[in-house]
């Protein structure tokens, strides 16, 4: 008797896209829809897996998609159109790129005959993203599509994580054919090595073992590969102790004796003290970025070096090592914990311990708000407990000193790429993957700016994220900088703003505003009891610069802590200034 089967309904491209995503339990998808991407849309339809969030520009979809991946580890995913909003993408790539952060962005691209000849919407995102992603992506085939996916999930999550784009004509997402989802990948050109090499691993113990003056230099890579355990159990087992980059915050806990805070421009006085008189430095899942470093021939000059990373290119690429150990820094750490003991640190650990109390962060309150003031007091009602998204600017690097990460994946920011405008739609990402911890965005007066649109992707969708806007009415770090090494030539940094709380009402977003001091305190705790989204602004005092500081490019020894006149001379500043800058006042 012959027996009959069912042949497999044929899929459209864009049905096969849908089950894709379904396959890699995909639980969220940022995207803006388009003429190129409409049959995508239209499978998405009646899918009930996969939870889309239409934001208000494609920029903030690839921002949320991040702040996504960031607080969660897992893969954010981005979907646009075509043309301009594919292009419109290129900014939040870039600095996934820069930060190692897993993405996969979906781009719609014009019917496969169409392109080159400079149709509607036509952009040229695979050759445009080609230096700021991993890997790219034309689908020229349905029947690629689903191993496409498959890999472009693979690359971007495995070794060093990383954006990968994949752009879907729109004539192979109406193409049709049978769905099969690979069930692993095997690519001959990239193989991520795990396992660190037993005879660097062996040359790294020995040096260990004779370190008198050792520092743990740590980067984002150490959240990256979840070895935060692993961390913590080698610094205690070694009584070495840690300093992180400002990727690395929360890898370690700040409220642990053995930490240092973050290293580099506007690290701690002391951080960058024990690095520069270290005599072995050992940095794990970090780059040697220029931020941390300052001039590379005097960095760290008496240190033997042992480098742990993921991706080889970047061993000896700014800094020259000893010992270089390629592959993920959790094996590497279980490796090496088995073999290494307890070091005599004590003296070391009792000249840092001297450090700190000479030169401590610090600030001075008054009548009018300062910064550090308002970040400290949230460091304060949270315990450590909440993941901080900061945008960029003087906030950045004052949420960097002053909230106390004692979590991975707890501190979100721009590192690399400096991407003003990321703090918002970025949190809203991190507040769609984590329900256990409060989400708090905190901006300048100018970034809240660049992407203040997704206030209505959060009031949509009830998110409840924590909005605090620190409006000096200036471009701060900028200003700074002219101030320090511009002859206080303020060219084009004061800035004027729409008022934030009428603006939050516009948004159905409850508002509230803290103009002095001692307003802080009730102004925070409406913030924290308020049940979803809430916008709080604070007026700080105008011109205030960010201590501890090395210029650039220059060295630990020309490190300039807080002036003192600095301390004393923002006592009398008034807001008033700021206020008459204000369009709409409150």
């Amino acid at each position: 008797m012959t027996q009959h089967t069912t042949p497999q309904r044929l899929m459209t491209g864009a049905e096969i896209f849908v089950r894709s995503l379904i396959e890699e339990n995909v639980e969220i998808v940022f995207g803006y829809p388009g003429g190129a991407v409409i049959g995508i849309y239209d499978a998405l339809h009646d899918i009930s897996d996969i939870k889309h969030i239409l934001t208000r520009h494609e920029q903030g979809a690839v921002h949320a998609a991040e702040g996504y991946a960031k607080a969660t580890g897992k893969p954010g995913i981005a979907l646009v159109t075509s043309g301009p909003g594919a292009t419109n993408t290129v900014t939040g790539i870039a600095d996934a790129y820069l930060d190692s952060i897993p993405l996969i962005v979906f781009t719609g691209q014009v019917s496969l005959k169409l392109i080159g000849n400079d149709a509607f919407q036509e952009a040229d995102i695979v050759g445009i993203t080609r230096p700021i992603t991993k890997h790219n992506y034309l689908v020229r085939d349905v029947n690629e599509l689903a191993s496409t996916i498959k890999e472009a999930f693979y690359v971007a999550t495995t070794g060093r994580p990383g954006p990968v784009l994949v752009d879907l004509p729109k004539d192979v997402m109406a193409s049709k054919t049978q769905f099969s989802y690979p069930q692993t990948v095997k690519m001959r050109s990239y193989q991520p090595h795990a396992e660190g090499h037993q005879k660097q691993l062996t040359k790294a113990i020995e040096l260990i073992a004779k370190a008198k003056r050792p520092v743990l230099y740590v980067g984002g890579g150490t959240i990256l590969s979840n070895a935060s355990e692993e961390l913590k159990k080698f610094a205690h087992k070694t009584c070495i102790p840690v300093t992180t980059t400002l990727h690395g915050l929360g890898s370690f806990p700040e409220n642990d004796e053995l930490s240092l805070g973050m290293l580099g421009m506007h690290g701690t006085w002391y951080s960058n003290t024990a690095v520069h008189y270290s005599d072995l430095l050992i940095a794990v899942g970090a780059r040697f970025d220029d931020r941390v470093t300052g001039n590379t021939e005097t960095f760290a000059p008496e240190a033997k070096k042992i480098h742990i990373d993921i991706d080889p290119s970047n061993i000896s690429k700014n800094v020259k090592v000893d010992v270089p150990i390629v592959g993920d820094v959790k094996k590497i750490l279980q490796q090496l914990l088995p073999s290494v003991t307890t070091l005599e640190t004590k003296d070391w650990l009792q000249t840092i311990k001297n450090w700190k109390e000479e030169h401590p962060l610090r600030y001075k309150n008054g009548k009018y708000i300062r910064m550090q003031h308002v970040i400290r007091k949230i460091s304060e009602i949270t315990n450590g407990n909440a993941v901080i998204v900061s945008d960029v600017g003087q906030h950045q690097m004052w949420t960097a000193q002053f909230f106390k990460y004692i979590l991975p994946r707890t501190h979100l920011t721009s590192g690399g790429l400096g991407t003003m405008g990321f703090s918002l739609p970025a949190a809203m990402g991190a507040a769609f993957g984590r329900k256990d911890l409060p989400v708090v965005s905190l901006s300048g007066d100018g970034g809240i700016q660049m992407n203040i649109q997704e206030l209505a992707t959060i009031r949509e969708h009830n998110v409840p994220v924590k909005i605090i806007i620190l409006n000096n009415g200036y471009l701060g770090m900028v200003r700074q900088w002219q101030q320090l090494f511009w002859r206080k030539r303020y060219s084009h940094v004061e800035m004027s703003s729409p008022d934030f709380v009428k603006l939050a009402d516009a948004y159905d977003i409850p508002g509230f505003r803290a103009t002095l001091t001692n307003e802080v305190d009730d102004v925070l705790e409406k913030v924290f009891s308020t049940t979803g989204p809430v916008l709080a602004e604070f007026r700080v005092v105008k011109e205030d610069n960010v201590y501890p500081m090395i210029p650039a490019g220059q060295s630990y020894n020309e490190i300039m802590d807080v002036p003192e006149k600095e301390l004393e001379g923002l006592e009398n500043e008034s807001t008033e200034e700021l206020e008459l800058m204000t369009v709409t006042k409150g």
